[in-house]
C-alpha cells in the first residue's frame, strides 16, 4: 500500500515555536568575553566577571596565608582544597560597558602577544573599574576572614567530632589514677571553616580588619548601605516564580572557593554560582558544613537584580538564611537507607533542613548565630 508522502507528518531536529505555548522572550544586548581563567557578560548596565582557577599552589597559599593573620596570630590553617584565585565580581554603572572596550583599545599589531598584551588588559580593566558605581565581590579571602580565629565563644557554633567524648572519657576515667592526657597548645579556630560570609563591597571594606574578630569583620564586609526589606513590598523580595520559569540562561558558573574533609571527620565547602537570564542576575552562595554522626549546617545568601529597571538606577536584594540539624534527623531523611550518598550532596541537604521546622530556631543546639533569616535591600545608581 502506498502512501503519499503528503500524509506523513516530518520530523525535526529543531524544535518548533509555538506562541500560544509559550510567549517569546526578548534578549538583550549582550556581549561574551573569555580568557583561559575567567568569563565575563557584559548586558545592560552590568559586567559580571567570573574567575576560575585550579586549586592554589604552595606560593599562593603562602601569600594567602599572610594576608589571614598579622603579628602573633598567625590566621588559620587553609582549608585543603583552597581555590585562592577564584572569584565573583559584579559591577554596575549607568550606561554600562558595551562597547567601551571597541573603543578605547588602540591599534596594535594582531601579533603582539604577551606581557605588553597583558598588561594593557589589566590597566584596561582598572580604569573601567574605577569608573564602576557600585561593586560586589566574592572571594576566597574574605570568606575565610569571616572563620573564628581564637577561642569559640556563644553564637560561634562550636562543634566537636562525634567521638570526642568517647575518645575523653577513654582516658580519664574516674579514677584518680587516669589523669588528663598531655595535650600541646595550638592557635585556636573554628576547624570547621563555618563563615556567614554574604560577599562584600571592596570600597567599604578596610584592609586593617584581619586583625578584628570574625563577626566583626563580617558585618563589616556586608553591611554597608543595606536596608531591611519591607516584604509588603514585591521590589524588596526575590520573585521566585521568575527564577523558576524555564527562560534561557545567557550566562553561568559556578566558582568554588574552599572545600575541607576536616580531617575525614566530613566535609566543608562554599560554592558561589550566577545565573543571568534575560531578565534578571542571580547569585546563590552556600556553604554546607557535614560532621559525620553530629550536624548539618548550611548558610545561603542569595542576590537579585532585574534587568528590566531604568539603566540610570536600579535595586539589588540579598536575602541570607542559615539553617542547622542533628545529623540523624537529616539521616532518617533518605530515600534509601543503605544508600548514604546524599548525605554528600549539598544540594539534598538544603533541601531536607528547609522542610525541618526548628532549623532555622534551635538548630542542633550549638547556639550558632547564624541561624535564620534576613532580607535586605539597596538602591544604586539614581532613584526611580
Amino acid at each position: 500500500m502506498n502512501v503519499s508522502s503528503a500524509t506523513i507528518p516530518r520530523l525535526s531536529a529543531t524544535p518548533t515555536f509555538d506562541p500560544v505555548l509559550k510567549p517569546a522572550i526578548h534578549l538583550p544586548k549582550h556581549t561574551l568575553l573569555e580568557s583561559p581563567n575567567s568569563r565575563t557578560i557584559l548586558v545592560g548596565s552590568w559586567r559580571i566577571t567570573a574567575s576560575t582557577n585550579p586549586i592554589s599552589n604552595a606560593s599562593q597559599c603562602d601569600q594567602l596565608q599572610s594576608k589571614l593573620g598579622t603579628g602573633n596570630d598567625g590566621g588559620i590553617p587553609l582549608p585543603e582544597m583552597t581555590f585562592g584565585s577564584n572569584s565573583l565580581k559584579v559591577e554596575w554603572k549607568p550606561g554600562g560597558f558595551i562597547g567601551r572596550d571597541k573603543q578605547r583599545k588602540p591599534n596594535r599589531n594582531p601579533d603582539q602577544v604577551g606581557t605588553e598584551e597583558q598588561d594593557y588588559a589589566s590597566e584596561s580593566e582598572a580604569e573601567e573599574e574605577n569608573e564602576s558605581q557600585w561593586i560586589y565581590e566574592f572571594d576566597t579571602l574574605h570568606a575565610l576572614l569571616g572563620v573564628k580565629k581564637g577561642q569559640l565563644g556563644p553564637g560561634d557554633g562550636g562543634v566537636k567530632v562525634g567521638y570526642a567524648e568517647e575518645w575523653l572519657k577513654s582516658r580519664t576515667g574516674p579514677s584518680p589514677l587516669l589523669p588528663m592526657p598531655k595535650t600541646v597548645p595550638t592557635k585556636p579556630y573554628d576547624w570547621t571553616y563555618t563563615t556567614t560570609y554574604c560577599g562584600h563591597c571592596p570600597s567599604h571594606f578596610s584592609s586593617s580588619t584581619s586583625s578584628t574578630t570574625s563577626t566583626t569583620i563580617s558585618s563589616q564586609i556586608s553591611n554597608s548601605q543595606w536596608i531591611p526589606s519591607d516584604l509588603t513590598e514585591a521590589k524588596h523580595q526575590i520573585p521566585l516564580a521568575e527564577l523558576t520559569r524555564p527562560d534561557p540562561i545567557l550566562f553561568y558558573a559556578e566558582i568554588p572557593l574552599f572545600e575541607d574533609e576536616l580531617h575525614d571527620n566530613g566535609s566543608s565547602s562554599l560554592i558561589v554560582r550566577i545565573r543571568v537570564m534575560p531578565t534578571c542576575i542571580f547569585i546563590l552562595s552556600r556553604f554546607t558544613l557535614r560532621v559525620d554522626g553530629v550536624l548539618f549546617r548550611t548558610f545561603d545568601t542569595r542576590i537579585y537584580s532585574s534587568l528590566e529597571n531604568n539603566l540610570q538606577g536600579t535595586e539589588v536584594v540579598r536575602e541570607t538564611t542559615g539553617w542547622e540539624a542533628p545529623y540523624d534527623i537529616v539521616k532518617n531523611r533518605l530515600p534509601k537507607r543503605d544508600d548514604l550518598t546524599p548525605l554528600t550532596d549539598p544540594l539534598f541537604i538544603a533541601k531536607i533542613l528547609s522542610e525541618l521546622p526548628q532549623s532555622q530556631t534551635t538548630g542542633a543546639g550549638t547556639g550558632w548565630r547564624g541561624l535564620g533569616k534576613k532580607c535586605e535591600w539597596m538602591r544604586i545608581g539614581k532613584s526611580l
